[in-house]
Order: C-alpha cells, then structure tokens, then sequence
C-alpha cells in the first residue's frame, strides 16, 4: 500500500475504499465487535497505567497524614457510622414490611437485583461523548445494556464490553433516554441526556400533567433496559410557554455523575437465572466475582 505508485493519488483512493469498506461492514452487519472487544481488553494495562501516577500520589500524601487529621476524620467516620447504623434499621423495617405484602401478592420475594462493586478506571476525552471506562467485563458476567448506578442513584448503561473493563454511557449523553415515572403520582415520561452533566430534560409532559418541582423520578422499568424503581432525578425547573401542548421541564441528576468513583453494576432477576442454568457451582466454592457481590 505505502509502495510509490506510478498513478497518483491512488494509495488514498485505496485507503478511502477500504474505510467504507470497513464502515459498512460494522453498521450493517455488525463484525467488528470482536475486534472493538479485542482492542478493549488490550487498553485495560493502559487504564491502569494512567490510574497509577494519582494513585501513587495518594499512597504518598497517606504516609505523611498528621495525628490531628487522623483523629477528625476518625471522629467523622464515627459520626458517619451512627448515621448510617440509624438508616439501616430503618430500611430493616422497611423492607420486612415490604416483604410481607409481596408475598401477600404471591410476588417475588427478592427486594433487591445482585450488584456487583466497579470502579472508574477512565473518562471519555470527547466533550460531546459523556462515557467513562470501569474495571468489570464480561469475565465478572457484565452485559451491554446492563444499569450502572452509584451511591445516590442512575448513571447509565452498559454500552460496550471487553474481558476485564466495560465501557459505560452516561444519562447524560445527548443520546441517552430514560423511561421514569413520577414517585408522587406515577406519572410517565422520558428523560433525556442534553450532554450536560448537571441537567437533564423530561419531555412529552402535558401542560396539564401534575408534576411540581422537587419530585422524585424513578425509573419505570418500561422497556425492559432499566430495573424498575431506582431513583434518576429530581424536578428542577417547570417552564410553561403559551400555546404549547407541552411543558419544558430540566430535572437535576441524582447520581454525581463527575464525581463518583465506585459504581454498581446491576443484574436482573433474569440473568442470575441463566448463570444458575448455565452452571451449578457448588455452594462452598466461591469465584473473585463472586466475593465483589453486594446484596
């Protein structure tokens, strides 16, 4: 190809060639994605290797940490710890009364879907591109489309997977969208990404629909894609234009989508149940995977 040519030009022409040749095999029949997969799993050193300069730094500032500051954030951890022992027995009982109407119901008996703990390993550089890079792949069982949420509420989807990372679009994203519905009221709607990370648009909301500002969003679990009932956003602004048919509505993200560097990786009732179909491990044997699950 890099050969001097006598036609001029031609190295381009051939280059151009196979670009669309390339491009129309992977939109319209899908056969690169080994290839992408391939490419990922080969950057996961590169994610770490960029990682290790902060997290040297951290390693270092950590040795020369004085008593005194020691001593605060011990005194703030405690206080954090009374907090948190004083919401558990509160969702205890919660969830002992949830669990009696459901089987009340003869619904599921499970109160929440099996997560597993990932960590940010790396952030898009695109600024119209809100995606960043976790350190779970298909080895721990991650699927696209998988839920991706971190301490406070929704953050995104699964969008691509290698062997040890996985590739995450953020809610967001000018090419996300949410089905969620109103806590107050159960009212429905979509919430989209407008590639600002600190505002997101609910949209096709009558001018007659009861929705006020501050109302809870959670996802509806309509589509399939999202498990039903997590918590996304809250109502920030209602902009009522004349003669419109409907309201202009920004809602505020609750997950720190900048921010957070721990995440939780969703599975649905359905997946455990082909992973418990496709192997039964035995109850004593436990797998890497395994230990990182949170219930």
């Amino acid at each position: 190809m890099f050969v001097q040519s006598p036609v001029p030009g031609f190295r381009l022409l051939l280059v151009i060639v196979l670009s669309v040749v390339l491009i129309v095999a992977d939109s319209r029949f899908d056969q690169l994605t080994q290839v992408r997969s391939a490419i990922g799993t080969g950057l996961a050193p590169i994610h770490w290797l960029g990682n290790a300069p902060s997290q040297f730094n951290e390693w270092v500032a950590s040795l020369f940490t004085s008593k005194e500051d020691l001593q605060e954030e011990n005194e703030a951890l405690r206080a954090r710890l009374l907090i948190l022992e004083r919401r558990a027995l509160k969702y205890a009982a919660l969830a002992s009364e949830n669990n009696e109407l459901r089987k009340l119901m003869n619904s599921s008996e499970v109160l929440d879907d099996r997560v597993i703990v990932g960590e940010v390993v790396a952030v898009s550089p695109d600024p119209f591109s809100h995606e960043i890079v976790i350190n779970k792949g298909s080895r721990d069982g991650v699927e696209v489309g998988q839920a991706i949420l971190d301490a406070n509420g929704l953050m995104g989807q699964v969008e691509q997977t290698s062997s040890f990372t996985s590739r995450v679009l953020l809610v967001s994203d000018s090419s996300h969208a949410v089905p969620v519905e109103v806590v107050r009221n159960g009212l429905r709607a979509v919430l989209l990404g407008n590639g600002d990370a600190s505002a997101l648009e609910l949209v096709h909301v009558p001018d007659t629909a009861d929705i006020r500002e501050e109302d809870l969003l959670v996802s509806s679990g309509l589509g399939g894609r999202f498990p039903k009932g997590y918590p996304v956003a809250k109502v920030g602004s209602i902009t009522k234009e004349q003669g419109e048919p409907f309201v202009k509505i920004e809602a505020t993200p609750l997950a720190e989508l900048n921010k957070s560097r721990l995440v939780l990786v969703v599975f649905s009732p359905e997946q455990d149940a082909n992973d418990e179909a496709g192997e039964a491990a035995p109850a004593t044997e436990m797998g890497p995977a395994e230990q990182d699950e949170v219930r």
